[in-house]
């Protein structure tokens, strides 16, 4: 997707009931990490978050980084209007990746 750079994504479960939003310089490698459980103990394992509904790609990593942090704080309402502003059916990105 990208060769110097970031993303910014927001993962969530089959039910969309939890979000998690993270900033990765690989995003292809980091949903994967995400869908096969590697980090079994951790939040998006417990919650069973493996659908990517969003990204945005940057430049730099430190663009990314500000991005994320600024997307952590939306409230729940601006998170579902982010992700439906480019995906209002809510399907699963991450074979759209490249």
């Amino acid at each position: 997707m990208m060769i110097k750079g970031g993303a910014v994504y927001i993962m969530t479960n089959k039910h969309h009931t939890v979000f998690y939003t993270g900033v990765t310089s690989d995003l292809n490698s980091r949903v994967f990490e995400h869908q096969t459980k590697l980090y079994p103990n951790s939040f998006t394992a417990k919650y069973n978050i493996n659908k990517l509904v969003y990204y945005e790609g940057f430049h730099s990593i430190e663009e990314a980084i500000d991005r994320e942090k600024q997307v952590k704080k939306y409230r729940r309402e601006k998170k579902i209007a982010l992700i439906e502003s480019i995906n209002p059916q809510w399907i699963d990105l991450y074979d759209s990746l490249e």
